[in-house]
């Protein structure tokens, strides 16, 4: 099991329908207001400790780790669906047992954009806010295209380069920010992917179910969840951007204009992918304020 000393947490595990276990942190007031934060693809939880470590005072800090990622149970393909829909009903199933009854805030980030706002438009009474760090909700329109970088790890030679070499969470922690991480960051980010080649399943699965066309088992899913965007318009929606991302860049950003438009949104124009990594002396104050004003 992946430790470090800038993750002092003891987890707990939820297990899901088919039998998996999910790992996630539960910190702060277990009545106070509940803040989930849904992590993408290669982070896992630790990639929220500086909002867990702010915020657990006053909020119920829920931070769960994929099924695959982090801290939890690596099944392989055999058992269990390394799909979009799966993550959408595993989150559900989690949620129904930590938090059944009170509306939650919402933080998403990368693959758990695609996770969170997927869970929560089809549960919008359960939401109370939301932040979105770069990430997205909808399909890629017909005149994008995947970056560099996701087409190579989509290959055969990137997709063995990802599983054997663990070179999806290795180049990220160098390509996904502005900044140079130090050290002891850079190794707990890929920490829980340096445990063999079955650590890395996922990180590979999910580059993978990146829905291109119609045909792709993540397009439906994703097709719905547009759909039913507009039913965040009434809920508050803070943006916080990182303008260097190779990912989500700028276009991505105005069609969320598009979507969901008047939501404020702080842009930061020295920050990358990894915005909380760039950019977190700016966006931990201001998530924290905007998840205490008044509603």
């Amino acid at each position: 099991m992946f430790s470090s000393p800038l993750y002092p947490y003891t987890g707990q595990f939820h297990e899901q329908a088919g039998g998996h276990r999910m790992h996630y942190l539960d910190e702060g007031p277990s009545d106070a207001q509940p803040v989930v934060m849904v992590h993408g693809n290669p982070t896992w939880s630790f990639y929220y400790r500086r909002l867990v470590e702010d915020l657990k005072p006053d909020f119920r800090c829920l931070v769960p780790d994929h099924i695959g990622m982090g801290l939890s149970d690596r099944p392989d393909d055999a058992s269990y669906d390394y799909t979009l829909s799966q993550r959408l009903e595993d989150l559900g199933h989690w949620l129904d047992a930590v938090e059944p009854n009170r509306p939650v805030d919402l933080i998403v980030h990368d693959w758990g954009g695609a996770i969170g706002l997927s869970w929560a438009v089809r549960n919008i009474e359960r939401v109370r806010r939301v932040v979105i760090l770069n990430t997205w909700a909808f399909n890629i329109p017909p005149d994008e295209h995947l970056p560099r970088s996701l087409r190579f790890a989509r290959t055969r030679l990137g997709s063995f380069l990802i599983q054997r070499f663990n070179a999806f969470s290795g180049l990220a922690v160098r390509m996904a920010t502005e900044r140079k991480l130090d050290r002891e960051v850079a190794r707990a980010m890929t920490g829980p992917y340096r445990q063999g080649v079955d650590s890395r399943l996922a990180t590979l699965r999910f580059v993978q179910d990146i829905p291109l066309s119609p045909e792709d088992p993540a397009w439906d899913v994703l097709a719905e969840t547009e759909r039913r965007l507009p039913l965040l318009a009434d809920k508050p929606v803070l943006f916080q951007w990182g303008a260097k991302d190779f990912v989500f860049d700028d276009r991505v950003l105005d069609i969320w204009r598009e979507k969901l438009p008047g939501k404020p949104i702080r842009y930061y124009a020295d920050a990358g992918h990894y915005v909380l990594e760039d950019a977190h002396e700016s966006i931990v104050p201001a998530v924290r304020a905007w998840l205490t004003e008044a509603d």
